[in-house]
């Protein structure tokens, strides 16, 4: 497991039926690709985020697969339509099985 992973959301509270709405999310991890080598040599264990997965009241939203090219801390914008208030959750998994979670109220009127 990578130390010291924050996910951070950023998704409205309130919306219109049918609006679009902009969600930005940002886990802190240093997504190491297993290419690099530390002082001594030995080569650093494969540790990245490979796979992230938005849903709102379980149904996806966006399901994405992430590969060792992507930067440090990834950040990700997606919009999303909303019909109905309800719980955005937020999935992001790790190459040594970790899961990391995060979730958002929004109300729609």
């Amino acid at each position: 497991m990578a130390e010291n992973v924050t996910a951070r959301v950023r998704a409205p509270r309130e919306a219109s039926v049918g609006e679009v709405v902009s969600v930005r999310t940002l886990i802190s991890h240093p997504m190491e690709s297993g290419m690099r080598r530390n002082g001594d040599g030995e080569v650093i264990p494969r540790s990245i985020i490979n796979r992230f997965v938005c849903t709102l009241n379980d149904e996806v939203v966006i399901d994405i697969t992430l590969e060792p090219s992507i930067s440090t801390n990834p950040y990700l914008q997606f919009e999303a339509k909303v019909t109905e208030s309800g719980t955005f959750n937020f999935t992001w998994y790790d190459d040594d099985g970790s899961v990391y979670e995060e979730s958002s109220e929004i109300s729609v009127s």
